[in-house]
């Protein structure tokens, strides 16, 4: 028998006796291979499935308000809390919910749901225009130190012109009214000068002088 064909005889050899020693564990990782593959597909099905079902119980939300059927998109919330609460949905239900409390000046309802909202919400700037929305309810509330711990907690830049403007308005009720200047010209800043609410915060700055003159 020559070398080569020695060699081969040998390797044959070896994966047959390999096999046999490892068969089993090869069937067994390749079983659950497939068992991982199955389940990550089931799992993506799933998912996509929860979401599907948890936007249609949204537009069931949207419709009954149209409808003016305020307790039945109650109802409906409720629901999404209790099922979809891992949703974006159920966040945007939530808030739908705090804008009509703060509308029929329910303010400690929509904090409430707010609040719901914030603790659910995933994404950064979803999470950021919650914490916006919930200043802007603790400052309708005459609480403007915990309307700034809600402006505190947002990301740096996010809704820049909007929070930078209502932490002006949050620092005029504290009575800080050279850090409120600042944070109005950082809003005149990001919104630019072009924007409709320029000529509105440029007021604001404009009494803030005034009333300096006027106390000094």
């Amino acid at each position: 028998m020559s070398f080569e064909a020695y060699d081969d005889y040998e390797q044959s050899e070896r994966v047959q006796k390999w096999l046999r020693q490892n068969g089993l564990s090869i069937v067994v990782g390749i079983a659950l291979g497939l068992v991982a593959i199955f389940g990550w597909q089931q799992w993506r099905n799933h998912k996509s499935g929860h979401q599907a079902e948890a936007a249609q119980v949204y537009q069931q939300i949207q419709n009954a308000l149209l409808a003016n059927k305020a307790d039945a998109a109650d109802a409906f919330i409720d629901q999404m809390y209790k099922d979809y609460a891992d949703t974006t949905y159920a966040v945007f239900a939530a808030s739908d919910r705090a804008q009509r409390q703060a509308q029929a000046k329910q303010w400690d309802k929509a904090l409430a749901s707010l609040s719901w909202a914030e603790s659910h919400a995933s994404d950064p700037q979803l999470k950021a225009l919650t914490q916006l929305r919930m200043a802007q309810v603790e400052l309708a509330q005459n609480k403007p130190a915990d309307a700034l711990a809600a402006l505190d907690r947002m990301p740096a830049k996010s809704y820049e012109g909007l929070s930078q403007e209502l932490r002006g308005d949050v620092l005029v009720k504290l009575g800080r009214p050279d850090d409120a200047r600042q944070a109005y010209q950082a809003a005149k800043s990001a919104m630019g000068e072009d924007a409709p609410q320029s000529g509105a915060l440029q007021t604001k700055i404009d009494d803030l002088a005034a009333a300096g003159k006027q106390g000094a």
